[in-house]
């Protein structure tokens, strides 16, 4: 069994934050980068599928500069056996990253593509979901519990409100991972110096188009006057949304 596992290295801001001259995006030096939460579940995930099976490989694929193998190597030393990194720079959107991902998904054929629902800086969850796609494979989002069969896979999808739904599926599929399916394990530190001594296989990225948006601006929002609260019955509080809806852009 082979499991493909796609993961990121996240900016994560600090209590302080500054932009950069131009005012598109946060100064590095107010950064700290980290691996994506929701990543490190979907490497624990592939890596418990992979024991079961009791042969097989995870192989996990980041896309960006050199910077991004911080986090791949803290999914190595959790036990991941092969990392690859398609070499891109500057700001992506999700569609440029699901087609430079697409490719090494065809190259390398595995029988699960897994990827977090979302990271936690861009919070688009819409990676996976394009990747799939791309592929013109069956997908599930928001996954919490997998089960493996002959040729599929049946799963346990989260829905709003605490609702579950079980989804039978195809394999290969493209599966997001939910934060909560499992514990994801300590990397011992025999483990750490390991895969920092494991090379890591770049590949150039292809033609990955033009990006479907743009960042024009960021700033800190100014402090508003505060919290107008609504009473009344539905359609009062209804009505006057449409007031403040109304003002607002006026």
């Amino acid at each position: 069994m082979k499991v493909l596992v796609c993961v990121k290295q996240v900016a994560v801001l600090g209590d302080e934050v500054e932009f950069t001259d131009d005012e598109r995006d946060v100064d590095p030096d107010y950064l700290d980068f980290a691996l994506n939460e929701w990543d490190s579940y979907a490497t624990e995930e592939a890596l418990r599928l992979v024991e079961a099976a009791g042969s097989g490989e995870v192989v996990v694929v980041s896309v960006g500069d050199e910077d991004m193998e911080d986090g791949m190597r803290r999914c190595l030393a959790m036990g991941a056996d092969r990392g690859i990194r398609v070499e891109a720079e500057g700001r992506l959107d999700p569609i440029q990253v699901a087609r430079a991902l697409a490719e090494v998904v065809q190259s390398e054929s595995p029988d699960l593509v897994f990827a977090g629902v979302q990271s936690s800086d861009s919070v688009q969850a819409a990676t996976g979901n394009a990747l799939a796609g791309l592929l013109d494979l069956p997908s599930v989002a928001v996954v919490t519990k997998i089960d493996l069969g002959d040729g599929k896979a049946t799963v346990n999808r989260e829905l709003e409100g605490g609702l579950v739904d079980v989804v039978e599926v195809d394999t290969p599929a493209v599966i997001t991972i939910q934060t909560g399916i499992n514990e994801p394990r300590y990397a011992t530190l025999r483990a750490i110096k390991q895969a920092e001594e494991k090379e890591i296989d770049m590949r150039q990225a292809g033609d990955l188009g033009e990006p479907g948006s743009r960042v024009r601006k960021m700033f800190v929002p100014p402090k508003g006057e505060g919290a107008e609260m609504l009473d009344g019955g539905a359609a009062e509080v209804a009505q006057r949304i449409k007031e403040i809806v109304q003002e607002k852009t006026a």
